[in-house]
Formats: structure tokens, C-alpha cells, sequence
């Protein structure tokens, strides 16, 4: 992955995956409430800048991490 795409991949991977975890955990701690569509989105709207930051560190790491496992499993080992 080149450029901008660099960028753009981890915050819109994690705003995915920030938006159905915080819909799954104000569920489990709300139920279904008056304001649950406002609470999941104060949720997500923090949850989001925190999720894209942390991806820019552990991707680079899931990525060195898979391909070692790769080599290891086509090595036999």
C-alpha cells in the first residue's frame, strides 16, 4: 500500500470496526433506551480517533507478524 492510501486504509478499517464494537458494548450496557442511537454515537465519535491511532502503530506490526508466521508455516517448521 502506497501513499495516501496508507493513510486513509487504517482510520476507515477502524472507524469500521470501532462502530459495530461500540454498538455491541452500549447494548450490553444500556439495552435498548430512548437515547441509545446518541450514547452509541458519543461512543464512536470517541472511540474512533483512539482506534485509528492505535492501527497506525499495530498495523506495521500485524504485518511483520504474518509474514513471519507465513515464512514459518512455508519453512516446515
Amino acid at each position: 500500500m502506497q501513499g495516501k492510501a496508507k493513510l486513509i486504509y487504517p482510520v476507515l478499517t477502524a472507524g469500521q470496526m470501532v462502530l459495530m464494537v461500540t454498538l455491541v458494548a452500549t447494548y450490553m450496557n444500556l439495552g435498548w433506551c430512548s437515547d441509545f442511537l446518541l450514547q452509541w454515537m458519543k461512543a464512536w465519535l470517541v472511540s474512533w480517533p483512539v482506534a485509528a491511532a492505535t492501527a497506525f502503530i499495530a498495523m506495521p506490526v500485524a504485518q511483520r507478524a504474518t509474514m513471519l508466521i507465513l515464512r514459518l508455516l512455508e519453512s516446515g517448521a
